[in-house]
């Protein structure tokens, strides 16, 4: 066996890579390294999706197709490996307290879609609570790209604050995260399950329990029903 080029996964570049994979609506997916280039911009090189798909095929995360192409054949062990690698200290986080609640949040927060063009999404514990309903907390957790923070603030009249935050702003380290959103019917759209899963692993407090619901509720029945085996 020739040695494995050592990749890290956690970069930023090498995420982008892993999440086009593991997102279950590629489940299945038969891919060129071309087509995964594609899927990855911008900023990944064919050099990259190269040495990553060849690492990805010497750990039997990726079979190669009987025709031609690749498929992800385990995304179970994938998932863990970039869980392992992933740098959620990437992103910066700030606390922000709103006197919005209910209703009157929700109808504010689904006006940064159109304002952000897709640059804001519910996040960690909040996605989870549309993509599987298990642990309540009273924070609202988003992603919205850096340059939109100022429109945040005013869309859901928010002031920083230090401690008492009802509003956990995560500034992402990647526009990565908002790849393959999950939309919602008058709401703003999630982030898509395998990278909430992701983020609640690292979230501390109940994110690990909460991440293991997603996985069981929502990732490993979408996988299963695209055939694999898990």
């Amino acid at each position: 066996r020739s040695a494995e080029p050592k990749v890290n996964l956690g970069t930023r570049e090498s995420s982008r890579i892993v999440r086009a994979l593991l997102v279950t609506q590629n489940a299945g997916r038969r891919w060129t390294q071309r087509e995964l280039l594609q899927e990855c911009q911008p900023g990944v090189s064919i050099g990259l999706v190269n040495k990553v798909v060849s690492f990805l095929r010497g750990q039997a995360f990726v079979k190669d197709h009987e025709e031609s192409g690749f498929r992800l054949h385990d995304p179970l062990g994938l998932l863990a490996v970039w869980r392992a690698a992933y740098r959620f200290d990437r992103h910066q986080r700030r606390g922000y307290f709103t006197l919005k609640q209910g209703r009157q949040l929700k109808e504010a927060l689904e006006s940064l879609e159109s304002i952000t063009g897709g640059h804001a999404a519910y996040a960690a514990f909040s996605a989870a609570e549309f993509q599987a309903p298990h642990v309540r907390q009273p924070k609202t957790w988003l992603f919205v790209g850096a340059e939109w923070e100022d429109e945040f603030r005013a869309a859901v009249e928010a002031k920083p604050v230090d401690s008492g935050e009802s509003l956990v702003l995560l500034i992402p380290d990647d526009d990565g995260v908002f790849y393959l959103q999950e939309g919602g019917a008058e709401r703003l759209a999630c982030t898509n399950a395998v990278q909430t899963c992701v983020d609640l692993c690292h979230c501390g407090s109940r994110g690990e329990e909460a991440a293991e619901a997603l996985l069981e509720q929502n990732l490993k029945p979408a996988w299963k029903a695209r055939g694999f085996k898990l």
